[in-house]
């Protein structure tokens, strides 16, 4: 397809409309200290996986409001022991789950151990999930999909229970002693990288250990343009919605704000290595730029963004893979 969004000067110049909530960090804390109040009870149980160079474990850790949170941890099998190792914590892409105990390895093939948390209420997608959103407002009334669940409150939202469960996976995957706490970088596409720069800005100030984020095309960022221009995926839902409820559109602004990663990002101060792909018409280049660009403006944090001009959604894919491997390998040698 064409190049339909900003040329790409302007794109690493651009700046969202979009301006955070003054109680945003009261919000978040209030949240955050409540979920803590639950014991994050995180088990590690061996499971067959079939491979010969990595070891797996089945997951279960409390997530928001105390919910079981499945997931894997998988470790490369020639580790030494009593040496942990740096843990990339991975967040899966919209409507997929963790998958099949073997289906993705590929950090701990890499030597680091791989932590991939399953996201509630999905699975149901490409990848198989196994965590259910027992979550009242999930039976409220919503368009098909999960942008919507939830969005008459903040408190409500589908994306304040899976920010919680994925601040709380990074604190189940510090707890595992082949883990080292201190060398934690997150990783994720599409979602996955939204649920990043969410978790980036989260735990700054609050968890200590995250050195680096790699979100890769991101979603949920900048709300209001992605939800204008996004021609494909899961932002029409919100757009969907709108048009039969008119009288929606200010008000579900206001509870996404606390929840874009623009306003999130601002707050990071780990280091990152975005990725944007120009054609892409599901997570528009320019609100990739508008969070990359807002991404720890309060502390200065490094970053760098690899641009795929003639890719949409798929990104650089193993051309990008390439790219994190290279760039973990300077960060942790």
């Amino acid at each position: 397809m064409p190049l339909f969004d900003l040329p790409l000067d302007q794109l690493r110049g651009y700046t969202s409309r979009v301006t955070p909530p003054a109680d945003l960090q009261t919000f978040w804390d209030a949240t955050l200290n409540e979920a803590r109040t639950f014991p994050l009870n995180a088990t590690f149980e061996p499971v067959e996986n079939h491979l010969a160079v990595v070891d797996t474990f089945d997951v279960t850790f409390a997530g928001y409001g105390g919910s079981p949170i499945k997931g894997w941890l998988h470790l490369p099998v020639n580790r030494s022991a009593g040496t942990p190792l740096p843990v990339v914590v991975q967040y899966i892409g919209y409507s997929g789950g963790r998958g099949l105990v073997n289906q993705d390895t590929k950090w701990a093939q890499a030597g680091y151990a791989h932590f991939i948390m399953d996201t509630r209420g999905q699975g149901y997608g490409g990848i198989l999930g196994e965590t259910a959103d027992p979550h009242p407002s999930a039976g409220e009334v919503a368009y098909a999909g999960l942008m919507t669940r939830g969005s008459g409150s903040r408190e409500d939202y589908y994306y304040r229970r899976v920010y919680v469960d994925a601040f709380r996976a990074v604190e189940a995957a510090q707890s595992h002693p082949g883990v080292d706490p201190s060398r934690v970088v997150l990783a994720g596409i599409s979602q996955g990288g939204g649920i990043v720069v969410a978790v980036a800005g989260l735990v700054a100030g609050r968890l200590d250990g995250v050195i680096a984020a790699l979100p890769d095309v991101p979603f949920l960022q900048d709300f209001p343009r992605s939800i204008d221009i996004a021609a494909r995926g899961p932002y029409p839902e919100i757009a969907a919605f709108l048009g039969r409820h008119r009288d929606r559109y200010e008000p579900m602004l206001a509870v996404l704000n606390y929840f874009d990663g623009v306003n999130l990002a601002r707050a990071a101060t780990a280091r990152a290595l975005y990725s944007v792909a120009q054609m892409d018409d599901v997570c528009p280049p320019s609100t990739v730029f508008a969070s990359f660009n807002a991404y720890g403006s309060g502390s200065a944090a490094q970053k760098d963004i690899e641009v795929y001009r003639f890719n949409n959604h798929e990104g650089g894919q193993e051309h990008h893979w390439i790219r994190q491997l290279q760039y973990l390998r300077e960060l942790l040698g």
